[in-house]
């Protein structure tokens, strides 16, 4: 486990656990060393319940993803059929219902997104990831990027149009982030 301490301007010391479960403190510049290691001392017990956390949330996400095996050509061109199977219809049927029609639609062995909508070439990106949802997760996303080629932001016309066109859409995100992540215990961040 790794500490790292950066100085800047701020009233308080923070810390947080960031992904690879290190330790990133944040302390107002001139306050002693010694304050900031008392301080870290003082939350130990913390740092390791947070630490462990991080681990198995990051855990879970891995089983989760591991699936879908996507190790060879033959398994991506199998996924990739299936998801156009299902998405396909769902985005003709809802881009008629929205007076809206991507530019084109591709699908993608991504993790860090479901989907993806490029405003400018109204192409819309889909992770083959979406096949470990439930199809009603799935139209979730589907209606979400079709939606950002009515409002790019994440703004409140955006929700209204989420509300208008999928309703479920809260009930939706909620479903797909306990698949995907460790149910939460307590904060990753702490402030003093």
């Amino acid at each position: 486990m790794a500490i790292e301490v950066t100085y800047r301007r701020t009233s308080r010391l923070s810390m947080r656990i960031v992904k690879n479960g290190d330790v990133h403190v944040s302390a107002p510049v001139g306050l002693p060393r010694r304050m900031v290691e008392a301080f870290i001392e003082q939350h130990r017990d913390w740092i390791d319940k947070a630490r462990k956390r991080t681990c198995e949330k990051h855990q879970k996400r891995a089983e989760f993803y591991s699936q879908l095996p996507l190790a060879t050509k033959a398994q991506k061109v199998e996924a990739m059929t299936r998801l156009k199977t299902l998405v396909e219809p769902m985005v003709e049927r809802h881009s008629k219902e929205m007076g809206v029609s991507p530019s084109m639609v591709c699908y993608k062995p991504t993790i860090s997104r479901w989907g993806q909508c490029n405003v400018r070439t109204r192409e819309i990106c889909f992770s083959l990831y979406l096949l470990l949802l439930p199809e009603w997760c799935v139209e979730h996303v589907v209606v979400h990027e079709l939606c950002h080629l009515l409002e790019p932001s994440h703004n409140g016309r955006f929700h209204a149009l989420m509300d208008r066109y999928y309703p479920r859409w809260k009930e939706a995100r909620k479903e797909m982030r306990l698949r995907t992540k460790a149910p939460r215990e307590g904060a990753d961040a702490i402030d003093a």
